[in-house]
């Protein structure tokens, strides 16, 4: 059985996506304090970890920095924080997702599987991407760039991995947006899109600032370009 993390302190809502979740076939352990979530967190044990930004006694923002020093599983943040600066906070430093509270409890299920079907599906796929400088060996999950190897998140792995398979194509936001979650992007605020690509390009270029790798081909999308060939 699948076992996910939830870091949520409103106990309404805990009973709720338990229930929802469990019905979904999933285990289930859950904090609700940061306290409770260091003495819980079992490196190893989850698939994918839901984290409430604002606690009793800090914040999820933290606790998703300690799942990544170790970590590369989903997370998805579900959370009122709703200005924009929380959600690029959440995206920048790690998070997959970013749920703002109220929220349709089908739309959850439906991300949240989207997640775990997406991260499970890339690493059990066997092979490896390679271009210009960089590589990624998706048996094990792993990004190199020059023989260095480089940290990323499921979802920028997942992104990286989706422009590596079309080189040389322009892929629209929709189409970007539609493989990541693998559910409805309407539900999915097309600016993000924009954090997770500014996040992937200063991990992967030499330059952020003038990408090489990933272009952005104005009013149509973004294209992987391997310029190694000439194109």
């Amino acid at each position: 059985m699948k076992e996910l993390f939830l870091l949520e302190d409103d106990l309404s809502l805990i009973n709720g996506l338990s229930f929802a979740i469990r019905k979904q076939g999933y285990g289930l352990t859950v904090a609700r304090t940061a306290r409770e979530a260091d003495a819980l967190w079992e490196e190893g044990r989850y698939r994918l970890a839901i984290l409430d930004v604002s606690l009793p006694d800090g914040s999820g923002f933290d606790f998703c920095r300690k799942i990544r020093q170790s970590s590369m599983i989903p997370i998805m943040f579900l959370t009122a924080a709703d200005d924009e600066t929380d959600i690029i906070m959440g995206l920048d430093i790690g998070g997959d997702d970013y749920i703002t509270k109220p929220f349709k409890l089908a739309v959850f299920l439906s991300r949240l599987n989207a997640l775990l079907r997406r991260s499970e599906g890339f690493g059990a796929q066997a092979g490896e991407l390679c271009s210009d400088d960089i590589s990624v060996r998706l048996t094990r999950g792993e990004v190199w760039k020059a023989g260095r190897r480089i940290d990323l998140t499921a979802s920028e792995y997942k992104l990286l991995c989706f422009f590596m398979e079309n080189p040389n194509q322009v892929l629209s936001a929709e189409q970007i947006l539609g493989r990541l979650w693998d559910c409805d992007e309407n539900f999915i605020d097309n600016n993000s899109l924009t954090v997770y690509i500014r996040r992937l390009r200063t991990k992967i270029e030499d330059n952020p600032s003038e990408p090489r790798h990933i272009v952005t081909v104005r009013g149509m999308g973004y294209k992987w370009n391997v310029y190694g060939r000439g194109e």
